[in-house]
C-alpha cells in the first residue's frame, strides 16, 4: 500500500470519527437534558467506570489499554462540559 492510499484512508477515517463524536456529543446533550429534568448530577462516577471497563474488555489493540482509555476520557469529559454548558444556558433562560 502508498503512503498516499494510508494517508487517504486515515482521512476516511477522521471523517467517521468526527460524525461518531458529534452523534455522540448530541446524545450527551440529550441525557443532559434527562438528568436536569429528574434532578440528576452531570458527573456520574459508576456509569465512567462501567464505560472505561466496557472499552477495555473490547479492545482490540493495537493500543493498549491505558491509551484507550485516556482517550475515552477526554470524550466524557468534552461530554460532561458539553452537558454543563447546556445546563447554565437552559438555566439563563
Amino acid at each position: 500500500m502508498e503512503i498516499d492510499d494510508i494517508r487517504r484512508r486515515i482521512d476516511e477515517l477522521d471523517d467517521a470519527l468526527l460524525r461518531v463524536f458529534s452523534e455522540r456529543a448530541q446524545l450527551a446533550l440529550d441525557i443532559g437534558k434527562v438528568k436536569k429534568e429528574l434532578g440528576l448530577p452531570v458527573y456520574d462516577p459508576q456509569r465512567e467506570k462501567e464505560i472505561y471497563a466496557r472499552i477495555k474488555a473490547d479492545n482490540p489493540g493495537p493500543l493498549d489499554d491505558e491509551a484507550i482509555v485516556r482517550l475515552f476520557e477526554r470524550v466524557v469529559d468534552e461530554s460532561r462540559r458539553l452537558e454543563r454548558l447546556m445546563s447554565q444556558r437552559e438555566g439563563e433562560h
